[in-house]
């Protein structure tokens, strides 16, 4: 499952129609009002402000609004775009300004996911990964090497220097185990499992 990092906006323009989607991450379901209401003020005398949301661990809480629009022509498009791209804990809020021209309910479906679709492709998403950690010490004639072998396999959290080199590392989700460098530690300690985020 993806997570939104930032709130990312985005514009389309269809038949003197104006749609600005905003994506917000979701801290907690109460935020979903919150980022609405900042909506409305940010874009003031818009026609229709829906929305959409999905929230928890397998997307379990879902919203949809067409605040005003035809029925499914907007709050479901928008939540079919976001359950698409495998997101959670996130918020899209569609603002159409009308250009008093309709474009029909399909033609409502299509800006309204238009408009998601576009917002989602010019967002930054992360994931979250359980991954192992260790402490390690070496000796400084070994360093380049091990310093080659964590830029590849782990990300180093910490690197301090006394009469050895001692790391603290958390591996790569796809690497499990670090038993190519062993033979140039000195020590190895396993530490608790880190909870990483990583970019999506």
């Amino acid at each position: 499952m993806r997570y939104l990092k930032e709130k990312s906006t985005y514009t389309y323009d269809v038949n003197k129609s104006q749609f600005i989607a905003i994506l917000y991450p979701l801290q907690h379901q109460h935020d979903i009002k919150t980022f609405i209401e900042e909506a409305k003020n940010l874009y003031p005398k818009a026609d229709h402000y829906c929305s959409a949301s999905l929230y928890g661990d397998d997307q379990e809480q879902q919203t949809a609004d067409d605040d005003g629009e035809p029925s499914r022509t907007a709050g479901l498009p928008i939540l079919d775009v976001l359950k698409h791209h495998d997101v959670t804990n996130i918020l899209c809020v569609v603002i159409r300004y009308f250009g008093g021209i309709k474009l029909g309910a399909g033609g409502l479906v299509r800006a309204y996911s238009h408009a998601a679709a576009g917002v989602m492709k010019t967002s930054s998403f992360y994931i979250k990964k359980w991954v192992k950690t260790y402490r390690i010490r070496v000796d400084y004639t070994h360093v380049d090497k091990i310093d080659h072998y964590l830029c590849e396999k782990a990300t180093i959290i910490d690197k301090g220097y006394t009469e050895i080199v001692t790391y603290h590392i958390a591996l790569l989700p796809d690497i499990s185990n670090i038993d190519d460098i062993v033979y140039l530690l000195k020590t190895i300690e396993p530490l608790e499992d880190q909870l990483r985020y990583l970019d999506a």
